[in-house]
């Protein structure tokens, strides 16, 4: 290594490689032998620029103030990336936790700000956390306003990202965070990280700790090992969201906002984009911390906190804003999606008690002061109430015990929705007996029927219609106003067609065949259906769809068998788009349609990006190329990476392709806007904006990329592509037609259920060896 002070000999045959500023702002032209180590690196400029100190307490940056190591050195050298010699992470950090400890320091704004960046590096990190820089900079969230609160938030958003040294945040500083997200004062830059960090509070709850843990038959929470930060969870944050009342209602406002509202109208007009894009990010925010509660909600709360949720209407919101079209490739909502078919899934499993649960006992008186009727005795000496809104006993736990809590609070909302309610049962109970319509198990049926339409068969799992996985559905979550529709409708059928006790599953088809066409209309077609069809026309499209339905398919077990073979098809194609991945791929680097945060952009100057995922599925490496090239297995050739843990949303259509790279563009400047392309996709951060913005070569490569990320998600799992979802169903299909090529070919006859036969009379028996 030489600098330009040495002799003219040594400058003529010694070809400079980069241009070093100083501390005191000279900069020296140096020629740096890419085969040194950086601490190599460092001896030897120490050394020509006689500076006395220790090599070890200087580092070399780039004018981005990203460190140069071992890793990155070479690129740097290739690249003649001018560099700034600075004070070493370790000396930095230990400066640094020292002049947080004055808080009074003028310069407390800037020295965050250099914080909320070097903080994620390892070696600043260590040594800040060892000189009391947590405790620190804790204090500077308590005290501190504005913009300089947002850099302390900042700050410690990114120390949360290491797995480490923040094992012993108080309850005082979550109440403080609470209590700065619920302030609607707060400023959107400071709102964002403060989101960001109680959702990572949320998710490090001891269950989520990584690698294998040892199986326990307790059913308590697991306990996390000893300083680790996985000690929190749901249970720690939402305590603390109890006590600062409004904060989860907050949250919820940010979703449905009128600023939002005009900024989405301001957006069709191309204004303010830099204030849409805050906006975005943080209903981004605001709608990850919901999921991630959502997802953690452990059974202590979950009641309190599904009843808080469903008082806000937090569902409304999202379909309110989904239904603007400007942000609807967001995946926070289709997650959102997915942890309500969760949520809807364990109501449906959550028996009915009234004698245990004071909620049901509640929730039952209401449906029968809503009746208007008075309880009597059937000439059996009997008592006579439930049977009277269409039970057929009256054991109100058995008769909710295929639709549970779901069932109970759906047929509440619908008699509590209905001012006619009261004379709807007279006039069914003036009929004859055979001739009633049994409204509260026409409910109890529609329940079933609307979670067979959307597959809420089994918690976790990815609902299995092809529309509900790849496409939001707005119809789903206002489940409660479409079964009060349908029931109404089957009340009509019931009336219309003359229907007796015995054409009970008649009118259950009726209703069945209805709801097939609710995906593809909007809501006001919908309602006109279920409120005005005539039931002739009903029974005539019914007639038409038989003739082309397979009986033995919708039978119960064939049903059952098909949800299986979706789960192994669905965990099939995820390693399949998950190898595509570690093969990696060519892509454009394109043009963001939105103005990157904070004015950084992160668009490459080069056109071309090949990515691919490390074996460890934890890091994104790639490299940006003029052209195309041959890229060898392994990592040697892609320099960078990205942090898929960092991944917060997979956009699509968001971005489009620069100037004259694809073929069938010519050199004329273009004289309208760049118009977005289908096989784009952007990787967006919770607080940096967008990681990469690109377009993929195929429909093929697109949905290979933007579902097997969305896989790789630890709060994701959904698929975006109509492409994956066809592969998912048509291996679902062929596998189903296989397992019931044995049973077709012999004609056997598939039970549409089982029924029990009595128990033992005694115990004098025992279980045959299964064969």
């Amino acid at each position: 290594m030489s600098n330009s002070g040495q002799n003219s000999a040594a400058r003529s045959a010694l070809v400079p490689t980069n241009n070093v500023t100083t501390a005191d702002g000279t900069t020296v032209r140096t020629r740096i032998d890419a085969t040194l180590t950086v601490d190599d690196v460092m001896k030897q400029l120490c050394l020509n620029l006689k500076i006395k100190e220790s090599p070890s307490h200087f580092a070399l940056r780039d004018e981005t103030d990203e460190l140069v190591t071992n890793d990155n050195l070479r690129k740097k050298i290739k690249n003649k990336s001018n560099l700034k010699l600075v004070n070493a992470p370790a000396r930095e950090a230990r400066e640094t936790a020292e002049k947080l400890n004055n808080r009074s320091d003028k310069n407390l704004k800037l020295i965050l700000f250099s914080l909320q960046k070097y903080i994620r590096e390892e070696a600043f990190a260590h040594e800040f956390l060892d000189h009391n820089g947590l405790n620190e900079l804790v204090q500077v969230i308590f005290t501190a306003t504005g913009n300089t609160l947002a850099y302390a938030l900042t700050a410690m958003q990114n120390l949360m990202e290491l797995d480490y040294g923040w094992s012993n945040l108080s309850e005082d500083f979550i109440l403080i965070v609470v209590q700065i997200l619920a302030s609607p004062q707060s400023l959107i830059n400071v709102c964002r990280p403060a989101t960001a960090i109680l959702k990572k509070l949320v998710e490090a709850d001891p269950s989520s700790v990584p690698g294998p843990q040892a199986a326990s038959s307790s059913r308590s929470q697991p306990s996390a090992p000893p300083g680790s930060v996985y000690r929190y969870g749901f249970q720690v944050v939402f305590e603390q969201m109890r006590k600062e009342r409004g904060s989860l209602e907050t949250v919820v406002n940010r979703l449905g906002s009128a600023d939002m509202a005009m900024a989405q109208y301001r957006y069709v007009f191309g204004l303010s984009v830099s204030r849409i894009l805050h906006l975005t990010i943080l209903f981004g925010c605001s709608m990850m911390l919901i999921n991630s509660l959502l997802a953690h909600a452990n059974d202590a709360r979950w009641e309190e906190f599904i009843a808080e949720l469903e008082r806000l209407n937090v569902r409304k919101a999202v379909v309110r804003l989904m239904s603007l079209h400007t942000i609807e490739d967001l995946t926070s909502c289709m997650d959102f999606q997915a942890n309500m078919v969760r949520v809807t899934y364990r109501k449906k499993t959550t028996l009915v008690d009234p004698e245990i649960d004071e909620l049901h006992a509640a929730a039952l008186k209401a449906i029968w002061a809503c009746s208007k009727l008075d309880e009597e005795v059937d000439p059996n000496g009997h008592i006579l109430k439930w049977r009277k809104l269409g039970f057929d006993t009256e054991d109100i736990v058995q008769e909710f015990s295929e639709v549970g809590v779901l069932g109970l609070e759906c047929l509440k909302k619908f008699v509590e929705g209905d001012p006619d309610f009261p004379k709807v049962i007279l006039e069914q109970l003036s009929r004859p007996e055979e001739r009633r319509c049994p409204i509260a198990k026409a409910s109890n049926e529609v329940v079933e029927l609307l979670s067979e339409h959307w597959a809420i068969f089994a918690p976790g799992c990815i609902p299995q219609t092809d529309s509900t996985a790849t496409t939001f559905q707005p119809f789903f979550l206002e489940f409660h106003r479409v079964h009060s529709l349908a029931t109404q409708f089957f009340i009509r059928m019931w009336s219309e067609s003359g229907a007796t006790s015995g054409d009970f599953s008649r009118v259950v088809a009726l209703g069945q065949a209805r709801l097939r066409k609710e995906n593809t209309r909007e809501w006001h077609e919908v309602e006109y259906d279920f409120l005005e069809s005539e039931y002739r026309a009903v029974r005539d499209r019914q007639m038409k769809e038989l003739e082309l339905e397979d009986d033995l398919l919708s039978k119960v077990p064939v049903r059952n068998l098909r949800a299986k073979l979706y789960k192994e098809s669905f965990e099939f194609v995820r390693q399949q788009r998950i190898q595509c991945l570690l093969q990696g791929a060519w892509f454009i680097n394109a043009t963001p349609q939105l103005s990157p945060r904070d004015g950084v952009t992160r668009r490459s100057n080069r056109p071309w990006r090949f990515m691919r995922l490390d074996t460890g599925l934890k890091y994104l490496h790639y490299v940006d190329s003029a052209v195309k090239f041959p890229v060898r297995n392994g990592l040697e050739d892609l320099p960078d990476r990205i942090d898929i843990s960092l991944v917060s949303e997979i956009a699509g259509g968001t971005c489009a392709p620069p100037p004259n790279v694809l073929r069938d563009q010519n050199d004329f400047p273009s004289t309208s806007a760049p118009v977005p392309s289908p096989l784009s996709f952007s990787l967006l951060s919770a607080h940096e904006g967008s990681l990469a913005d690109l377009i993929a070569p195929d429909s093929s490569r697109w949905a290979d990329w933007t579902d097997g990320l969305n896989m790789l998600r630890r709060d994701g799992g959904h698929v975006s592509s109509k492409e994956t979802a066809g592969f998912v169903q048509a291996l679902t299909e062929i596998g189903l037609k296989i397992k019931l090529l044995d049973l077709s070919g012999e004609m056997v006859e598939i039970p549409t259920g089982l029924v029990a036969g009595p128990p033992p009379t005694n115990n004098d028996f025992f279980f045959s060896d299964l064969m």
